[in-house]
């Protein structure tokens, strides 16, 4: 036979009687009671029951390690305690008071109340109360919470809380949660650490701490480097400010380290990965949110800047094939351009993938111009014929124009199929690396570049017959697989000028390599960003200008009127001249603005013989410039200004563009493991790889090089990694 204590306690809402298994229940029980007396009204239930029983029901209790009947203190917890408004801080509960003179008291047969053997009273120690007060082997979990705060919603409350632990050191765990209530504690079902909280209405989303216990008296064993609060999604919520403003911020080692030294979590290098990933989201948007709003901010850039060009390709499910973005203030700046345009396309890192396709050009001053962005599936034949297309209806077809690319087969037939009259070039770069690549020569590659800057075709002769001497098949492969007119300047038949490979294009696909692995909205950002600020700090330096030229062509053309004065000037006809005194003889005509040195011809700078006939003519220089060069154009390509399309919430879109349905593309599933952020390298190209030394450990040389005294690599790190 045994007793079971109980008790009905003065709630606001009916529950089940509460059941004293425990010391921590009796002292639960009297923390709750206005006053300090033992004299508390039970229910008593004799059940006839084996002798071990209630012992064993006790340490079973005792031992349940996952919390899931914690008596008192659960009930206490999970049952609405308050008035329907938060009372004031302290309100709620009086400090646990410690017995110490409790009367002993026997029944009838003498044996010690119940009451009295459960709390531990009969003996002659004191009882010990756990209070909210943080003693020696207890402590307060430093945060500003109270019963009665209010939070805004129930995120900002678990964000709170998770913040608070890991600042804490301690970890704790959901025992109810639903959409209008959350009760946590700590992890340690010992401990005395509790909170509850619960809307304020039900209609509501802001959440109020009901019941609050700050004080800890879990054991240090319970600590752990792994936190579970440090979730990837709370790891990137703290880490964020340091992604504001930039393009790439801290990596996931840099994120691991943050967790640690900020945070004091230890966190998998996939956990810091994913938390940068999640900052990316919340500063960027979701790759699929960004096609969802890709016709709106096409819409709001096109009414911010006039005359500019957006077209979205989609296919019969509404799915993304391609887009297209011309700004006007760059359309409209071409006149002022040479007509020389690059064209190339480099791979995006993102979730879906796919090209990004460029065409620019070269302004005055030798800097890059960009005329035209989109992006596409892949770099096949009918991405390129819809880019171009674009292009097209943007600058026009006429002879002048010249397009520089690789030598892709798909860019070959789509420049043919779309410009009738545009003379395309090949990138000489791109046929040197070919050339290393296919026939192992890349001592000849002097003689090659030479042939590739000759202005005269005799000079260029000459180089082709010190190639075909040497290496036959190359200069045989250089003429008729490559042919001439692609790749050399004398040959070419427009005008090509100064402009002999991509590297503008290259520039802007480095410029751009962090953006890369952005949501397309976000990398177009980026890129409207780059060209406000290029068009306002380079209208900025055309102002200052005081020199007839832009800063780059008045530096290459100041050597030149300076050794034009050793030069011996024969007028042949009024505009006719024949000069001589250097190493070559020309004769200029500074009427067509042409010499037979060819330098004035393809360049549209004056050359020495154009110079020295100039002074002998009495004739400016500066007028047979070509106006490309000039300040007055260069001031008047950047004297626009590219405006952003500013917060998503400021849009003005009618229904119909917003409506418009654009679905993302379908991409092939990946494989498991780290996302491949680099691309295989493309014909020709090499990607030197330092060699290590077996004896020192230092990059750049081998073991027989090694000037190391040492003749074991043990304690011996290398000094210069490579990257």
């Amino acid at each position: 036979m045994d007793l079971v204590l109980s008790y009905s306690p003065p709630l606001n809402k009916k529950c089940s009687p509460l059941v004293l298994k425990d010391d921590e229940d009796v002292a639960a029980l009297l923390a709750s009671r206005s006053d300090s007396t033992c004299k508390i009204p039970l229910g008593v239930i004799v059940e006839r029951t084996e002798v071990c029983a209630y012992e064993k029901s006790s340490q079973e209790s005792t031992d349940d390690t996952d919390g899931s009947h914690d008596g008192f203190r659960d009930n206490y917890f999970d049952v609405d305690y308050c008035d329907s408004e938060p009372t004031d801080v302290g309100s709620s509960r009086q400090k646990l008071p410690v017995f110490r003179n409790v009367e002993r008291t026997e029944n009838d047969n003498g044996a010690i109340d119940p009451l009295l053997r459960l709390t531990g009273a009969a003996s002659d120690e004191p009882v010990n109360v756990p209070t909210t007060e943080a003693s020696d082997s207890t402590f307060r979990d430093g945060s500003d919470l109270h019963e009665g705060k209010y939070f805004n919603s129930k995120k900002d409350l678990k964000r709170k809380l998770s913040d608070i632990a890991m600042k804490g050191n301690f970890e704790f765990r959901t025992r109810k949660s639903n959409r209008s209530l959350w009760v946590i504690e700590c992890i340690d079902p010992n401990c005395s650490w509790r909170l509850r909280a619960s809307k304020i209405v039900p209609e509501s989303t802001k959440f109020v701490i009901r019941k609050y216990v700050g004080v800890h008296c879990c054991s240090l064993l319970n600590r752990n480097a792994n936190h579970r609060q440090a979730t990837y999604v709370v790891i990137g919520e703290q880490v964020a400010p340091q992604y504001v403003g930039v393009e790439k911020g801290p990596g996931p080692k840099g994120v691991q380290t943050f967790a640690r030294t900020k945070l004091g979590a230890q966190i998998s290098y996939y956990k810091a990965w994913r938390g940068r990933k999640h900052v990316h989201t919340l500063i960027r948007g979701s790759p699929e949110q960004s096609f969802h709003i890709l016709p709106s901010y096409f819409h709001v850039l096109e009414k911010l800047n006039p005359g500019t060009v957006t077209r979205i390709e989609v296919d019969g499910e509404s799915r993304f094939k391609y887009l297209f973005l011309a700004f006007g203030v760059a359309i409209r700046g071409f006149r002022y351009m040479r007509k020389v345009v690059g064209i190339d396309g480099t791979f995006l890192k993102g979730q879906y993938r796919g090209v990004l396709l460029v065409a620019t050009v070269q302004d005055g001053n030798g800097q890059c111009y960009p005329l035209a962005w989109g992006i596409v599936d892949s770099e096949n034949e009918d991405a390129w014929t819809w880019f171009l297309t674009q292009l097209k209806e943007v600058i026009g077809d006429t002879n002048e124009l010249a397009l520089i690319s690789d030598r892709a087969p798909s860019i070959k037939k789509a420049i043919s199929i779309v410009f009738e009259k545009a003379h395309h070039g090949a990138c000489a770069w791109h046929v040197a690396q070919n050339i290393k690549n296919k026939f192992k020569c890349a001592d000849i590659m002097r003689s090659y570049w030479s042939a590739v800057n000759a202005y005269r075709c005799e000079d260029f002769a000459g180089y082709m017959t010190e190639i075909s001497h040497r290496y036959p098949r190359v200069a045989k492969y250089l003429e008729n697989e490559v042919g001439f007119e692609k790749w050399s300047r004398c040959h070419y038949p427009g005008l090509r000028y100064n402009i002999t490979t991509t590297n503008m294009v290259e520039s802007l696909n480095s410029m751009l390599v962090n953006a890369r692995d952005f949501p397309y909205v976000a990398l177009l950002d980026v890129i409207q960003e780059k060209m406000s600020k290029w068009w306002n700090d380079r209208r900025i330096v055309a102002m200052a200008i005081t020199a007839p030229l832009t800063p780059s062509r008045e530096s290459e053309f100041r050597p030149r009127f300076a050794q034009s004065n050793g030069q011996h000037t024969l007028q042949l006809n009024p505009v006719t001249y024949h000069v001589k005194g250097g190493e070559l003889e020309g004769v200029v005509d500074i009427f067509n603005k042409t010499c037979t040195c060819k330098e004035f011809d393809i360049d549209k700078l004056p050359c020495v013989h154009a110079i020295a006939a100039a002074h002998h003519a009495q004739v400016s220089v500066y007028s047979l410039v070509s106006p490309y060069y000039t300040k007055e154009y260069y001031v008047l390509a950047y004297g626009e200004t590219i405006y952003p399309v500013g917060s998503q919430s400021q849009w003005d879109v009618p229904n119909e563009v917003a409506t418009r349905v654009v679905l993302p593309r379908e991409v092939k599933e990946r494989k498991r493991g780290r996302p491949k952020t680099s691309r295989f390298p493309s014909v020709g190209e090499f990607r030197k790889r330092k060699n290590r030394c077996g004896k020192c450990g230092a990059y750049g040389h081998y073991k027989k090089k090694c000037n190391s005294q040492t003749g074991s690599t043990e304690g011996n790190q290398p000094t210069d990694v490579p990257v």
